[in-house]
């Protein structure tokens, strides 16, 4: 008895034992193949770039049907179309350091301020003025607030009087495209121009922008323009200006471009910028 449970005992395990060496050789030939399979693979990809771009859009494709459909929303997949932004990786090294510098000194996302940076530039080339001075009538009048209001309605990035300058903005569309910052920068600029036109002079067409044509002073606008102008220009010469950023709560106030200058006495009836 004993004898055959032995016999029995030793015929398990030689069939344990055969089937897993076979089973270790049929998986060892399988790699085997699986190997050779996309070696030959790859190099049929690498030789043929058509069939690699059609297994490309297949699974593409697949992957796609896969995909679970998104919720729904009231979102318009046009806002893009719409939004004020752009990465700065997109700009020349220099405007970018520019929207860098400008982003951390006054609290506003960098990629709203490439593309104000960038319109600047492409503004500067159309009109010959110093990108960098449009870019700082912005900081100085508004902070890069497109929605900034003074007291007397002087409105958006440049501070532009609507109510004076309305004639402006009606190719656009109406005075409300003054809180559109491209179109706002674009009829600031032409103001500029004009101011600087009329006075002579860059330190005396910034005395006009901010309406005090007919005053002794200017409240120190213009010193703080160039001055910003200055840092700005060094940022773009690849160095850091040395300057600390302005806390919110001394930031300058939205200035009123083109408000009503009043006449010294004995001097010519006011000249405002209502005049141009």
């Amino acid at each position: 008895m004993n004898k055959a449970f032995d016999a029995t005992a030793r015929g398990l395990r030689t069939f344990v034992s055969d089937v897993a060496e076979g089973f270790f050789e049929v998986t060892h030939n399988g790699f085997a193949l699986l190997g050779l399979a996309c070696v030959f693979a790859v190099l049929t990809l690498v030789a043929r770039p058509d069939l690699r771009q059609s297994g490309e859009e297949q699974l593409m494709g697949w992957l796609q049907s896969r995909k679970a459909p998104p919720e729904p929303t009231d979102l318009q997949p046009t806002a893009i179309d719409r939004t004020t932004a752009a990465s700065p990786h997109e700009l020349p090294k220099p405007q970018a350091a520019v929207a860098y510098w400008l982003s951390k000194k006054y609290r506003v996302a960098v990629e709203p301020l490439s593309v104000l940076v960038s319109e600047a530039f492409e503004l500067g080339k159309s009109t010959k003025l110093d990108p960098t001075l449009i870019l700082a009538i912005m900081a100085v009048e508004s902070s890069f607030n497109p929605f900034a209001q003074s007291h007397v309605g002087a409105q958006g990035l440049m501070q532009v009087m609507t109510r004076v300058h309305g004639e402006k903005y009606e190719s656009a569309g109406g005075t409300l495209t003054a809180f559109d910052p491209v179109t706002n920068m674009r009829v600031g600029v032409k103001v500029l121009q004009e101011c600087i036109a009329r006075a002579g002079s860059l330190e005396g067409g910034l005395k006009y922008y901010v309406g005090a044509a007919n005053l002794s002073d200017d409240g120190g606008y213009a010193s703080k323009v160039l001055a910003e102008h200055s840092r700005l220009q060094q940022v773009i010469a690849g160095r850091t200006p040395s300057t600390t950023p302005t806390p919110p709560g001394l930031r300058a106030q939205p200035l009123p471009v083109v408000a009503p200058a009043k006449p010294e006495s004995g001097s010519n009836p006011k000249v405002a910028l209502a005049d141009l």
